[in-house]
């Protein structure tokens, strides 16, 4: 930069600190009595200037004297733009926020916005409907914080579907995903079978016309496999991907298969029947058992890998080619080939080792303070349950939100704790595994950690990694939070950083999988990759930078939860002690990213389902 620049530089700097004119036009005095103005103008994010957005900083002589800066005055070698760095903050702020008044039945889960209308549809999984909600009069001046926040109920219901009554068929229950792709609708229904178990039948999807007044008509429904469970489009809209968990029954008498079911949609016209995809080929006397790595966890009682394995949610790749799909229960993810469809690989996620200082861990619940401490010989296994996906490199990675989750039945039950392990003798935690203010009440599996097969237990085992991962499309790791999630609450709630999410109970989680990272969004802002971790225990989203997946970033924790409020909500029946409209937005289970071409507002925006608290809450997205 030349000497005139530079001077011109300050000269810029100095007007941007001192007061603009109305028109925002800066005036200087200038040669011959004219005066130099600069004009200023923002640069919106993702504007060709500016990817990040900055400022459009024009200057010239008023030649005309009549105090604006024409363009005909207008200097262009004198002219700069100023972009906003990559450092510059992404922040979240509340605008937007729907209250149901219903507590503990999961009257907000599942998410999806349709750009069309501007509504948000919402699962209200026990009612078996789905809830519309209008976005289209959100604003970014209706930003709150603190108290305000809480008490914010700006979103308006227009209408709901009631999709038992739509669908007609016996045996329904609850209502448990959706998606949207243009005007089309997709909702996944659990049904009970033919001896009266709950949701052992095979499930349905119905499918729904959207129009611009975000009024929803009934196509029709089609079969597919055993507890629907999620759902997801493909990136042209031409194939719907269905995870059916196949989950047992309570006894463990009825064990329905994991499956994936595939319908078409040709024309935006989905068709009336199902491809449904198994994995009894990886059964013990199928021709791909020998695929199947022992890392993986098989452990119902008398269950094939067929029956053991359980489709959680999927995730499809930005090349449209292959569906990533959780096994949440298995520590594992299979790998669907969408041209050839069939499943290419399982691949197993191992352990995480508590042991390293990275991912040291509060093990106790009633240890009454915050106490991280690194175990040598305990793990946790990773579970994820919602994933995304999303390139760096032109290569395809996995993101994992990692619960975790046990088989915790009355036929059935792989769940302990580790004061009630037999430890091998020579194991590092035998006194720290006997008392409940270190590992004592850390719920653990039975099912794994006998590594010589000698009886006793060689490695602790413990349920969910307290964290969220990224992964190479072979299933190699290539980044993990470590104890991030913990240590951020910590400082910021002090000892409320695993609370539940039904009472204000202080540190009530740390001993059972701490915050639960359970709902996760990627979003993609001004070239950067973002990712959006919803922690269902504790509340809350965590913000990571992970546009490179080799040199990820923590951002921000955004929480509306008072921790103060007396109250507790039974999420059996929903009946509620106290007044929890004060407690703010419990239970993150499912959330949508909205791009700004696509927003209300013109701006990201983030839609949160929170489960427990019955919200839906919306957070615009920008650069401080």
């Amino acid at each position: 930069m030349n000497k005139r620049n530079k001077a011109l530089s300050l000269l810029i700097s100095a007007l941007l600190l001192s007061a603009c004119a109305d028109d925002g036009t800066d005036g200087l005095a200038g040669d011959n009595g004219r005066d130099t103005l600069v004009d200023i103008t923002s640069l919106d994010i993702g504007s060709e200037q500016c990817a990040m957005g900055g400022k459009l900083l024009q200057t010239g002589l008023d030649l005309n004297a009549n105090g604006e800066l024409d363009s005909s005055e207008i200097d262009d070698e004198q002219s700069q733009v100023i972009c906003n760095g990559k450092t510059t903050q992404l922040s979240a702020q509340l605008v937007g926020r729907y209250q149901s008044g219903i507590y503990g039945l999961s009257a907000a889960e599942i998410v999806d916005f349709h750009t069309g209308s501007k509504q948000i549809f919402v699962i209200n999984a026990k009612s078996g409907r789905v809830d519309v909600l209008n976005a289209a009069d959100i604003s970014l001046d209706d930003a709150v914080t603190g108290s305000g926040a809480i008490a914010l109920d700006n979103i308006a219901k227009t209408s709901d579907i009631d999709i038992v009554t739509d669908v007609n068929l016996t045996g329904l229950g609850g209502v448990n995903s959706l998606s949207i792709y243009q005007d089309l609708l997709a909702v996944a229904i659990e049904r009970a079978d033919t001896l009266g178990n709950s949701k052992q039948g095979n499930g349905v999807v119905a499918f729904y016309r959207i129009n611009n007044a975000g009024e929803a008509l009934y196509l029709h429904a089609v079969e597919v496999g055993a507890l629907p469970d999620n759902l997801t489009f493909n990136k042209d809209g031409s194939l719907l991907v269905v995870a059916n968990e196949g989950e047992p029954n309570g006894d463990y008498t009825v064990d329905p298969e994991g499956s994936l079911s595939l319908i078409t949609i040709t024309d935006s016209v989905p068709a009336t029947s199902s491809t449904n995809i198994g994995f009894a080929d990886f059964n013990l006397d199928g021709i791909r058992a020998n695929e199947l790595d022992p890392k993986i966890k098989i452990n119902g009682p008398n269950a094939s890998v067929a029956q053991d394995l359980e489709p959680e949610y999927i995730a499809i790749s930005e090349d449209n080619l292959k569906a990533y799909v959780s096994l949440q229960e298995n520590n594992a993810i299979a790998v669907l080939d969408l041209n050839s469809k069939e499943i290419t690989a399982i691949l197993p996620l191992g352990l995480k080792d508590y042991g390293l200082y990275e991912n040291r861990i509060d093990a106790s619940d009633k240890d009454g303070k915050v106490h991280f401490n690194a175990y040598a010989e305990v793990y946790g296994m990773y579970q994820p349950d919602t994933i995304s996906s999303y390139q760096w490199q032109s290569s395809n990675f996995i993101v994992t939100a990692n619960e975790g989750d046990a088989r915790d039945y009355d036929g059935f039950s792989e769940e302990a704790r580790a004061q009630d392990l037999l430890l091998d003798a020579a194991h590092p935690q035998l006194l720290a595994a006997k008392d409940k203010s270190q590992l004592g009440r850390l719920k653990v599996t039975t099912s794994l950690g006998d590594i010589d097969n000698d009886g006793d237990v060689d490695q602790i085992v413990s349920y969910g990694a307290r964290s969220f991962s990224i992964w190479d499309e072979n299933g190699n790791q290539v980044f993990d939070s470590g104890s991030d999630f913990s240590r951020i609450t910590a400082a910021v709630l002090g000892s409320n950083f695993n609370n539940n999410n039904d009472e204000n109970k202080g540190d009530s989680r740390s001993d059972d999988k701490a915050g639960e990272p359970e709902a996760l969004a990627i979003g993609k802002i001004a070239e950067q990759y973002y990712a959006f971790i919803g922690l269902e225990r504790t509340g809350g989203v965590m913000i990571y930078n992970i546009t490179n997946p080799f040199a990820v970033s923590f951002v921000d924790y955004i929480i509306n939860r008072d921790f103060d409020t007396d109250f507790e909500i039974n999420t059996d029946s929903g009946d509620v002690e106290g007044d929890a409209s004060l407690a703010g937005d419990l239970g993150p289970e499912g959330m949508k990213f909205i791009s700004a071409e696509n927003s209300p507002t013109s701006e990201p925006l983030l839609v949160i389902g929170n489960e427990v608290s019955g919200t839906t809450s919306v957070y615009a997205l920008g650069f401080n």
